[in-house]
């Protein structure tokens, strides 16, 4: 091309239509025609070279009036031919053939008898493919051109192969998505919630109304009723449905790591720190956050929690710089927040932050007509996973389940479905036998007696009433970070001892097998 106006205006015309379609195929198809104007070409090629898997790939042609023979769409190499076509990429020279030139380069990046300019392409310093203008006449005299539009190609290749890779990743995703739907014997992630027409129905309608908006929200109910359940519908809701759902149980984490894990650490920050971790918030940008037992929270924890809801805005510990994030917090608590906030255990200022919009999450025994669905629901669920077959409840496996009280909630009615499918060797629910197990409701097993011992006198009372209260908040949990131990600051092994000194049985509070 003699016209330097020509060659700056085709130039920038290749720019425009690689940066406007994804596609590399499109570009090409586009671009061919312009380029034969300038360039006495019949057909543009870009091939991809493959070097782990040793190949070169055919990706997009665009033909003006070709009639030669296309170049193949895959070209097997060897290590050496690897490397030889990585030496003439990584020395960026235009090469040119006239029309039957033989020569071994040739054989590997266009063969066949037209004319060619070869460019190579490369991302960095990485070669990974080659653009190939094929004709008729002598091409010597637009090596330039040919070099110049390398640059654009170069960038249309490496976006198609980046489009390609998140392709793969998302099939993968789908893939992994549909097998453990399969295997929760579910058809979506966003399952309708059994009882939303019924016992849930005001729960359901608040939540519609507040899923719109990015106000806080605080769920309160019950250990076992289901409030992540509800968490996760505002989620898929809201406008952040695309984003991630995170779940943090705050009373799982130890007050010495609270500030770690919410808002990260930089590398060297604290012993340990042996890199820069990423805190939830950061990890929830763009999402939601769901913070379980919000109430468990401590003070310090509660202080920076504030400054993210009234700024979005943080720091990681050891960090000077300040990190911005668009996040929106649920929150769920079984706790009295009233008592909370009288003790000063839980800030007021948070409070009004957290508690915008509040939703109250009834109990199981509250709304009964939700049982038989929920039952109907859990042993399908549970004859799917355990047996391969769905299992349905009688009538009177009903009428057994809907006498209980359900003092662990849906939680407790999940496990009672799944142990009665164990007991029923998959063929049916053997109801009766799995809620045997458990202690009646209205008549907790009575403790050893035991004689008083007056030395012990209003110490050991005091010390009966708080183990017994931490039982009773565990539901008979005494290990692990939900156990009574944790709640009272002592090791496991001398709340058992202690336990047996005072004719404490844990069993008592053991309601519908949590371990």
């Amino acid at each position: 091309m003699n016209n330097p106006s020509s060659a700056v205006r085709l130039l920038l015309d290749t720019w425009r239509e690689v940066c406007r379609h994804l596609d590399i195929d499109e570009s090409i198809r586009i671009l061919a025609p312009r380029i034969a104007e300038a360039v006495p070409v019949d057909r543009v090629v870009v091939r991809r070279l493959d070097a782990p898997r040793a190949r070169i790939d055919t990706v997009a042609t665009g033909d003006v009036n070709a009639s030669d023979e296309l170049p193949p769409v895959r070209t097997p190499l060897t290590l050496d031919e690897v490397e030889t076509v990585r030496a003439w990429a990584a020395a960026g020279r235009v090469r040119v053939w006239r029309r039957g030139e033989s020569d071994p380069l040739r054989e590997l990046l266009a063969p066949g008898r037209s004319a060619t300019l070869a460019a190579p392409l490369a991302a960095g310093e990485a070669a990974i493919g080659l653009l190939l203008l094929q004709g008729r006449g002598d091409l010597s005299a637009h090596l330039e051109l040919a070099g110049a539009l390398a640059e654009p190609f170069a960038a249309a290749l490496a976006n198609d192969a980046r489009l390609h890779e998140l392709a793969r990743l998302r099939e993968a995703v789908e893939a992994d998505n549909r097998a453990l739907l399969a295997r929760l014997g579910r058809q979506d992630i966003s399952d309708s919630i059994v009882g939303a027409e019924t016992g849930l129905r005001g729960v359901m309608e608040r939540v519609e109304q507040v899923a719109r908006t990015d106000a806080p929200v605080l769920i309160f109910g019950e250990t076992g009723s289901g409030k992540e359940v509800v968490a996760r519908s505002i989620h898929a809701r809201s406008r952040r449905a695309q984003g991630p759902f995170l779940r943090v149980n705050c009373g799982a984490i130890p007050p010495e790591l609270v500030d770690s894990e919410l808002f990260g650490h930089e590398r060297g920050s604290f012993t340990g720190a042996v890199a820069t971790r990423r805190g939830w918030f950061e990890r929830a940008d763009g999402g939601t956050l769901f913070l379980d037992e919000l109430g468990e929270l401590p003070p310090a924890a509660q202080v920076r929690l504030l400054r993210v809801l009234q700024d979005g805005t943080f720091e990681r510990v050891g960090g000077q710089r300040v990190l911005t994030v668009d996040v929106r917090i649920v929150g769920a608590t079984h706790r009295d927040m009233r008592a909370l906030l009288t003790s000063g255990a839980f800030r007021e200022d948070l409070w009004y932050r957290v508690s915008v919009f509040p939703i109250h999450l009834p109990p199981l025994r509250a709304r009964r007509q939700d049982i038989a669905p929920l039952v109907h629901h859990f042993a399908s669920r549970a004859g799917e996973r355990l047996h391969g077959v769905p299992l349905v409840p009688t009538p009177a496996d009903i009428q057994v389940l809907e006498a209980y009280d359900w003092p662990g909630n849906v939680r407790e009615l999940a496990a009672v479905i799944e142990r009665a499918a164990i007991l029923g060797d998959g063929r049916r629910l053997d109801v009766k036998t799995a809620l045997g197990v458990l202690p009646p409701p209205d008549r907790p097993v009575a403790p050893v007696p035991r004689e008083a011992d007056p030395a012990a006198g209003t110490l050991e009372a005091t010390a009966r009433e708080a183990i017994e209260e931490a039982l009773e908040r565990t539901r008979g949990r005494i290990e692990g970070p939900y156990g009574a131990a944790r709640i009272l600051g002592i090791n496991p092994h001398t709340l058992r001892s202690r336990m047996r000194k005072m004719g404490i049985h844990w069993d008592r509070f053991r309601m519908g097998g949590v371990g």
